[in-house]
């Protein structure tokens, strides 16, 4: 049950009386760290939530912010770690069908998908079949449903070897009138089951997912949900259809903890509860009270139909080839009934399951190894004989390479609204209703983290702002996915405590409230944790769909300018030193979260007369230059000022820096100066080769060849 002692005389205490066997199956699941998040509450509550733009906040299936013209954008960001390590193509499938619900549940259609996705080292032996199952999984589950992969971020280190980590992120769209909360309000309201029929997969996943592993972490397989994509787009049809006739008042997917989850959190947001009869609920085969209530089994919902209304609901679920069957009603009461045979068999209050889980204010403790990791001196490192050699050798690592491998397993052109695709700085969505679209990321440096969790959490919220303002949006809110170890463990608790904390800090003064989220602990295996990584996803807007900006090169003989402060030595947690030099040390760069907001202006005036932006972050500017070069084979000409190794400014990975080109630098000029902002011309873009004047001289069909090597290696 993975209740400990305490717990349970807790629970005694609030019940008095001793549960049935059912309600403490019900209870061990809802009170998993999974579900309750009895460890991160009071630390969550630093986050800044509310904006004059947000409509939903955290609480709710997914946040919804106003994106103007009557529409509003719908997202989230989800993990589904456990599952895709000890089986990583449902695993990472299933992770995907659970994102797309709980967007849809909300009464928006899902227009896209992004990933965050982290693996162990490349030599380990399950590194390349986590990798292949992972990748299928997604591709597979979106490319069925019709919902583009747009981009998103994958690293690897040797930290994930025995946990690999799965975030999957989606934005739909909708009308504001249209949204849909999952709550239960109305007395009498039939509570309708909809979708596949229930089976054994996947019962008591959310107590795994809420559990540290050991070397048989892989006896945990029926633990892990099997999905069906072609099912879902027949539930994403049929929920959007009944949403859109007004048939129905809320809804709410059966993600982790199933019909048990859905049927407390629905009836504890309205204040109400439920009489559920599991006789009725649809079955693939003979399953007991608690199998029903705990199973995970995908793409099924739990709908309040209006009164009156429900032959309508089921008449639509069943044309769409569906099961939709009346389990239950809504009750004054604030307890959920479970009726078998008529006999009823639990009755256990809201509140108590829901409310009342437990709350850890947990130790914290500053982790040892920070003691030795911050101290590094850079300049006992050897510099590099050939930068060439090294330039290629940093475009080959498994951080920097090309993601195509990935990204072209998944469609991310299905719908004609993707303006800017995978390999750009964020992607771009157009809204079709509207003039607008949508610049959306995922961003997160789990060795920052790891070396200054504070600067981590700020780094991760400042790379995703920037990035969208790279691409001429203004950034309105995020969604985060906090993947830590053991919150027992009280060095983890403190990086989680801390890198929140700089979350906080950014996205206050950045003015991106946190409107949905998720944490995900006990990360690890035999003890070893993984990295810290809190991953950010984003949300901008584009007023019109054509301000979208670039990240590459788009023509020949364009000046090539440098906007903020490029700096020296800027190597803490840096990719050079990990893939170069095999270190992780030394102080991350810290953001400057004021300048983030001067950059944002200076695109925004001048958009009109940019070609392209990109920022510098992982590999410093000299694989940031490689990168905007090798889209459209265009080169460029660089003069760069080294004070000191050339090294420690090439692949410094400098904050609140942009590369631009642009054929007006004197309009640039003008708004750079107006916020004080140093701008610095580097060069001109031509010919086919990337030159950094006496450092670098690659051609670029070396540097693509470099940058498909990886995978290329990996998979032949």
């Amino acid at each position: 049950m993975k209740l400990n002692e305490e717990e349970y005389k807790y629970l005694l205490k609030i019940l008095k009386r001793e549960p049935s066997p059912l309600e403490l199956d019900i209870i061990s699941a809802m009170w998993s760290e999974h579900c309750s998040y009895k460890s991160s509450k009071y630390i969550l509550k630093k986050l800044p939530t509310k904006g004059k733009r947000v409509i939903v906040g955290p609480g709710e299936n997914a946040g919804v912010v106003d994106i103007g013209s009557g529409y509003v954008a719908v997202f989230k960001m989800e993990s589904h770690n456990h599952p895709s390590f000890i089986e990583p193509y449902q695993g990472a499938a299933t992770g995907v069908g659970g994102i797309l619900r709980d967007i849809f549940t909300m009464g928006a259609r899902p227009i896209a998908m992004l990933n965050s996705l982290r693996f162990g080292h490349p030599r380990d032996r399950k590194t390349k079949y986590l990798i292949d199952g992972v990748v299928r999984g997604i591709g597979d589950y979106g490319n069925c449903t019709g919902i583009p992969t747009v981009g998103g971020e994958t690293y690897f280190d040797e930290s994930y070897n025995r946990n690999n980590l799965v975030n999957a992120f989606c934005v739909g769209i909708t009308k504001r009138e249209n949204i849909i909360l999952g709550r239960a309000k109305t007395i009498g309201s039939p509570v309708i089951y909809a979708g596949s029929k229930t089976g054994r997969d996947g019962i008591q996943g959310a107590v795994m997912a809420s559990q540290s592993f050991d070397k048989k972490a892989e006896e945990k397989r029926p633990a892990v949900q099997v999905g069906d994509p072609f099912t879902e787009k027949l539930l994403l049809e049929a929920c959007l259809e009944v949403m859109d006739k007004k048939l129905i008042e809320g809804m709410q997917d059966m993600g982790a903890a199933g019909l048990t989850s859905s049927s407390f959190e629905m009836s504890d947001r309205g204040k109400r509860g439920m009489k559920l009869h599991l006789d009725r609920v649809p079955l693939r085969e003979k399953l007991n009270p608690r199998e029903i209530m705990l199973s995970e089994s995908q793409e099924r919902m739990l709908i309040i139909a209006k009164k009156g209304k429900e032959k309508d609901v089921i008449n639509i679920f069943k044309k769409w080839g569906l099961d939709a069957e009346i389990i239950g009603e809504v009750i004054k009461e604030r307890c959920i009934k479970i009726y078998s045979k008529e006999n009823e068999i639990c009755s256990l209050p809201t509140t108590a399951v829901v409310k009342k889980a437990p709350k850890y204010k947990r130790k914290t403790k500053m982790p040892s190894y920070l003691k030795t990791t911050g101290k590094s001196n850079y300049n006992s490192l050897p510099e590099p004989k050939d930068y060439n050699e090294t330039l290629l050798k940093m475009l080959s690592s498994p951080d920097l390479c090309s993601k195509k491998w990935i990204y072209e397993q998944y469609d991310f052109s299905v719908g004609t609204n993707t303006v800017l695709g995978p390999g750009s700085d964020c992607s771009v969505i157009r809204i079709k209703e509207t003039d607008k679209a949508i610049a959306i990321t995922v961003d997160g440096n789990m060795r920052y983290t790891y070396l200054d969790p504070f600067t981590g959490g700020m780094n991760a919220v400042c790379e995703s702002y920037r990035n969208i303002t790279c691409c001429g949006g203004k950034p309105v809110a995020l969604t985060d996915c906090l993947n830590f170890g053991n919150p027992e463990n009280e060095e983890i608790m403190w990086q989680f405590k801390k890198a929140v904390e700089g979350i906080a800090r950014a996205a206050k003064i950045l003015n991106t409230p946190v409107v949905s989220g998720n944490v995900s602990f006990y990360n690890e295996t035999d003890k070893t944790s993984i990295y810290p990584t809190p991953v950010i996803g984003m949300v901008g807007i584009l007023e019109k769909a054509e301000h979208c900006i670039p990240s590459f090169f788009t023509d020949e003989g364009e000046d090539i300018l440098v906007l903020g402060n490029l700096k020296q030595g800027e190597l803490g947690g840096s990719a050079y030193l990990k893939w170069i030099h095999n270190k992780v040390e030394g102080k991350p760069p810290k953001p400057d979260i004021n300048m983030e907001k001067k950059l944002q202006k200076i695109i925004t005036t001048c958009r009109d007369v940019i070609s392209c932006a990109h920022d510098i972050s992982d590999g410093g500017i000299a694989v940031s230059l490689a990168e905007m070069s090798i889209k459209n084979k265009i080169g460029a000409k660089v003069k760069l000022s080294f004070p000191g190794r050339k090294d420690f400014l090439l692949f410094s990975e400098s904050q609140e820096v942009i590369i631009i080109t642009t054929k007006d630098k004197e309009k640039i000029k003008i708004a750079a100066e107006k916020e004080g902002v140093n701008i610095t011309e580097i060069g001109k873009t031509q010919g086919n080769r990337l030159r950094v004047e006496n450092t670098i001289d690659i051609n670029l069909k070396e540097i693509e060849r470099a940058r498909e090597s990886f995978f290329e290696k990996l998979f032949s």
